[in-house]
């Protein structure tokens, strides 16, 4: 039995493209649970994956898709029933193995988890890898002894999918935030999403640097590294925490040991991928229990498999705020 997906190939010269395609259910990778996906997301790395960006992809053809939400077709794990809801991120899943850019797909029931009660497989793609990212961020600060009383927090990259979800989570929480970004045009957007402040980015990089600069914020959730991490790290206050977890302003960390060392500033890395099943459970629970759903409402865009090409350029432009959510129906 065939199924539609977004197909991705590499021709003799290199050059990488997508095309929609019917395709046998016999060329679906091993694993033994079967899911009818209902909706999946568009992440940065899909960005890359469907341009042959960041290596992430080795094997063509591909169907990228980092995420999904689905019901189970066929199970031969007893932990997943026929008709069970689900929710795949991480796990590499959309690089070196089928993703969510299709109707169908196989996958290791490993991998899954039941999709939390509350929400909707839609609601669970408006959530996706950026809204689990920016849950494990905020968990991780907590443990770190974040508290609403502590001080202003920072996000930056704040109008991308992380971003903004983490914007909304935080002050649904009760702490103040500031959001940084490079897109005015978003300002109204993220004080919607209970933003208590906006900072430029250009303004931002372009205050004199110093090996310690005035402390302002509390803790910060970085989701573009390069010199925006290395300038906000001079930034935070004593015995504040930075959650660090995208690169999208760069890999190179340009900072010194002072923050560290005088100011006692703790900087964690957030890996969404290899989390192992406890840690996603309990924090797909708190964002069930927590995100308003209907308020990130005009963040929300759908597309079709046909319209995927183009908004990978378009979130790989830093065009796309919050989240793109794809129908693969």
């Amino acid at each position: 039995m065939g199924f539609r997906a977004l197909l991705t190939d590499r021709d003799d010269a290199g050059k990488v493209s997508s095309a929609v395609t019917e395709i046998d259910e016999a060329r679906l990778p091993e694993g033994n649970v079967t899911i009818d996906i209902d909706w999946a997301g568009l992440n940065y790395k899909d960005g890359l994956c469907l341009t042959g960006g960041g290596g992430l992809v080795r094997n063509y053809p591909h169907v990228a898709g980092v995420d999904f939400a689905g019901t189970v077709r066929d199970s031969a794990d007893d932990r997943y029933a026929v008709g069970q809801k689900v929710v795949l991120t991480g796990w590499r899943v959309g690089e070196v193995q089928w993703g969510g850019f299709a109707e169908r797909a196989r996958v290791n029931a490993d991998w899954l988890v039941p999709l939390p009660g509350g929400l909707s497989t839609r609601d669970a793609m408006v959530v996706g890898t950026a809204g689990l990212t920016a849950m494990l961020s905020i968990n991780r600060l907590e443990a770190a002894g974040l508290t609403p009383a502590s001080g202003e927090v920072l996000v930056t990259g704040a109008a991308g999918g992380v971003g903004s979800i983490a914007t909304a989570l935080l002050a649904k929480l009760g702490y103040t935030v500031a959001t940084l970004s490079g897109r005015p045009q978003h300002a109204e957007a993220l004080t919607a999403l209970g933003a208590a402040s906006i900072v430029d980015r250009n303004e931002f990089l372009a205050q004199p640097d110093k090996p310690l600069e005035s402390s302002r914020w509390a803790a910060a959730i970085d989701c573009v590294g390069g010199k925006v991490l290395s300038k906000l790290l001079k930034q935070v206050k004593y015995d504040g925490v930075v959650a660090a977890l995208g690169n999208a302003a760069g890999i190179g960390l340009e900072t010194n040991v002072l923050p560290f060392i005088l100011r006692g500033v703790t900087l964690i890395g957030i890996d969404s991928v290899m989390q192992p099943f406890d840690t996603r459970i309990a924090a797909w629970q708190r964002i069930a229990e927590t995100f308003d759903i209907a308020a990130y409402g005009d963040l929300v865009r759908e597309i079709g498999l046909e319209e995927l090409p183009a908004a990978a350029d378009q979130i790989l432009a830093g065009e796309i705020k919050g989240r793109v959510l794809v129908r693969p129906r």
